[in-house]
């Protein structure tokens, strides 16, 4: 008996070293991790429209060639668009930045009281600030945004030829799966989990691509509407950002008040554009994301908000991004995994939760309660 229990604890221990081993992993093999998780991601989202062309005669390399090409055309039409724009704003940043601080003096001048507040009492502990400060020289904004560019660019192209040599084989990697298995069930549940993956994963991309589309198109004409310069750029930022569950929504928002602000003389009109920009953002993701996905995601918000975070950490905004696709990866596999109920049950949505009760509910006996199992 104590034999089997040490090493029930050692199993367990194991498992967390694992854990924490494959956590240390990711974050230090991000620049190799990431692209080849995005060629996934995107191979399963396009890979049921491959299937589909491929009935009707279409080659798969033929269509993987033509889906991966249009989804380059439109990142090289996007970067075309807004380049210019965005590197005319790196060059005046400076300048803008001064007009921010000018027309938000009275808020920076209470803060300023903080600050010489602070500086007070360290004064009175006998240490003086000013000795304490190091000046780092920190490279310039141009410098810092070519390399954010140019390593965003590496990371799309790898993602992208991986997404075609996918796409290109067809079956090949679903029939050597099934091949590895020795059973007929383990064949079915192996076959099973990875169409659910394809499915679930497919469904959410492209709704959520189709989703912040149309919020882009809608945040684009309501900014130019109200005057906003340059208001396609925004719109091209609302639909890049609200891939970003929950912080998305907030950076947009900061950025284009921000630049509001110093753009109109009224105050009271620039929080117009922040507050159309909030509205739009708030309609879809309380209506009509939820009206459109439903309950196919069947992902808890606290799940999905951890994973967000856990992600974030690790990886970034790139890690933010691909947070969710992969969150719904896990969940298929706890759904087909023995040993994993509990975690299937945790990232499960709450209707899951009352169609259960609903279930033992109805099972229950009147008088005594629910039946006994």
């Amino acid at each position: 008996m104590k034999r089997a229990t040490h090493l029930e604890a050692i199993r367990r221990s194991l498992n967390v070293i694992l854990l924490i081993a494959v956590f240390v992993t990711c974050y230090f093999a991000k620049d190799l991790l990431l692209p080849i998780l995005l060629g996934f991601l995107i191979a399963l989202t396009l890979s049921p429209l491959s299937r589909g062309l491929a009935r009707i005669g279409i080659p798969h390399w033929a269509s993987a060639v033509v889906l991966i090409g249009m989804i380059a055309v439109a990142v090289g039409a996007v970067i075309y668009f807004a380049s210019g724009t965005i590197v005319g704003w790196m060059d005046t940043a400076g300048t803008m930045g001064d007009e921010l601080q000018t027309k938000l003096s009275g808020v920076f001048r209470q803060l300023e009281h903080v600050r010489q507040a602070g500086e007070d009492v360290a004064s009175m502990a006998g240490t003086d600030p000013a000795v304490q400060e190091v000046v780092v020289k920190q490279p310039t904004l141009i410098d810092s945004a070519m390399d954010v560019i140019s390593t965003i660019g590496a990371t799309t192209a790898v993602a992208l030829v991986l997404a075609v040599f996918l796409l290109s084989s067809g079956n090949m990697f679903y029939i050597k799966l099934v091949q590895s298995f020795q059973t007929m069930s383990g064949k079915k549940r192996a076959l099973t989990m990875v169409y659910d993956i394809e499915r679930r994963v497919s469904h959410y991309l492209l709704t959520i691509a189709l989703i912040n589309a149309g919020l882009g198109i809608c945040v684009g004409s309501a900014l130019t509407l109200l005057g906003m310069p340059y208001a396609y750029i925004w719109g091209i930022a609302a639909f890049l950002l609200n891939f970003l569950p929950y912080l998305g929504a907030i950076t947009g928002v900061l950025m284009v008040g921000a630049l509001s602000i110093i753009t109109f003389d009224s105050f009271g009109y620039a929080l117009l554009i922040p507050a159309a920009y909030l509205t739009l953002t708030t309609i879809e993701g309380n209506f009509v994301t939820p009206t459109l996905l439903g309950r196919k995601l069947e992902l808890n918000t606290v799940a999905v908000f951890l994973t967000v975070v856990l992600w974030g950490w690790l990886w970034g905004i790139a890690g933010a991004l691909v947070a969710v696709p992969f969150l719904v990866v896990f969940k298929v596999v706890a759904d087909n995994v023995e040993g994993m109920e509990i975690v299937s049950n945790f990232l499960g949505a709450a209707d899951e939760v009352h169609h259960a009760e609903e279930v033992e509910t109805q099972t229950a006996d009147p008088v005594t309660g629910p039946a006994a199992s």
